[in-house]
């Protein structure tokens, strides 16, 4: 099991009923499934609380067939880096690096994830020179170039920041991948190549893919689809 949820809870401030409430919910390896609804729903927030981002506040999550919601804080970072691709919706690029740099940073903090590449257990060298082939050849298939993957980040345009954030996600093959509106940005043509990729990764990889969007034409890359109400049992007012 990629991910499994049960119990979640989720307060803001102030309130007096959850703003998020999931019984259960999970997700087979190699699963794709859509979260689809508006803006403002609650899509990022329930996200960050199944990637550790946020501090959950009530429920049980386990990734990998881990106890994740477990774990400490320290831990549940290193857990993320080995296990879970995140595609953040403002990216989280670190702008003076490369295209190429951003994509190779993450797996940097992750031996897993650089084995995963084929590159274990190699001299330095080797190692950097594999990571960079494999880096380059996720945005090449993003439709980023080698000339575009050595620029800094500030000078891409917005949707090449979004392609950039979906292979930082996608590199290392981790067995769950997190996507929060990677397509906002992106022309049609651009958006089903991203779609396509994401799927053909997450066939080849194993790897299940839970992503949100409020865009219902990108239904037809997923096993399943279900609105956020279907799923969040606070929009009928569940305590």
């Amino acid at each position: 099991m990629a991910l499994e949820v049960e119990d979640l809870r989720f307060h803001h401030p102030g309130q007096t009923r959850p703003f998020i409430a999931v019984e259960r919910f999970h997700l087979e390896a190699g699963e794709r499934v859509l979260i689809h609804g508006p803006s403002g729903c609650g899509k990022s927030t329930l996200l960050s609380l199944i990637t550790g981002i946020r501090p959950l506040q009530r429920g049980r999550i386990r990734v990998a067939d881990e106890p994740f919601s477990e774990l400490s804080q320290r831990r549940r970072d290193a857990f993320r880096a080995d296990h879970i691709g995140v595609i953040f919706q403002a990216f989280n690029l670190l702008p003076y690096l490369s295209a190429l740099d951003n994509v190779r940073l993450t797996p940097s903090f992750s031996k897993r994830r650089r084995q995963r590449e084929g590159r274990a257990d190699t001299s330095d060298t080797a190692d950097k020179a594999g990571k960079e082939s494999a880096a380059l050849a996720l945005l090449g298939r993003l439709g980023l170039d080698s000339t575009v993957a050595r620029l800094p980040a500030h000078q891409l345009s917005f949707g090449q920041q979004q392609r950039v954030a979906a292979a930082r996600a996608l590199y290392g093959e981790p067995e769950l991948i997190v996507a929060d509106e990677p397509t906002s940005a992106l022309d049609t043509e651009h958006r089903d190549g991203l779609m396509r990729l994401l799927a053909e990764q997450c066939e080849r990889s194993g790897s299940a893919l839970l992503m949100v969007s409020h865009d219902p034409d990108v239904a037809g890359y997923f096993h399943r689809a279900l609105s956020f109400d279907e799923l969040n049992r606070a929009a009928h007012h569940v305590a």
